[in-house]
């Protein structure tokens, strides 16, 4: 039986982490979907609108060799993704291990059969770090 894995992310101002754990994904499953949030989930959660527009992110993953398939996510319920989706593994990153949320998700989880698989969170880099480089370089340009 083949392994089915789902990741999800914003993917905005893609960089090397994002490629971190989608390559990692890969390694871990025979077919990966990525889901990629929203504007309008990113804006409701976050209170932040991604720079790159929803289609473009939704591009750029999709061109990412590991990626077998991107579908919008535009709801955290991972339950429900699983439903339409099916997947036997999912993919996150370990700053999000031991929370509340994710330690529900995986009794949850596992009650269907899905194991989830945290991986390192990718020090040094991040989209909310590039984020306030461009900020800065914007404000010292003024």
């Amino acid at each position: 039986m083949a392994v089915i894995g789902y990741v999800t992310g914003v993917f905005d101002l893609f960089h090397v982490g994002h490629l971190n754990i989608l390559r990692n994904s890969k390694l871990e499953c025979d077919y990966l979907i990525v889901g990629v949030t929203s504007d309008e989930l990113c804006l409701a959660e976050k209170k932040k609108k991604p720079v790159i527009s929803f289609t473009e992110r939704m591009e750029i993953v999709s061109a990412i060799r590991y990626v077998d398939q991107v579908v919008p996510q535009t709801d955290y319920d991972k339950m429900k993704a699983w439903k339409d989706l099916r997947f036997n593994r999912m993919f996150v990153g370990d700053d999000w291990k031991g929370t509340e949320r994710w330690n529900r998700l995986e009794q949850e989880f596992k009650e269907v059969g899905v194991e989830i698989i945290y991986f390192p969170y990718t020090n040094g880099t991040s989209s909310t770090k590039i984020r306030k480089v461009i900020e800065l370089m914007s404000n010292n340009s003024k």
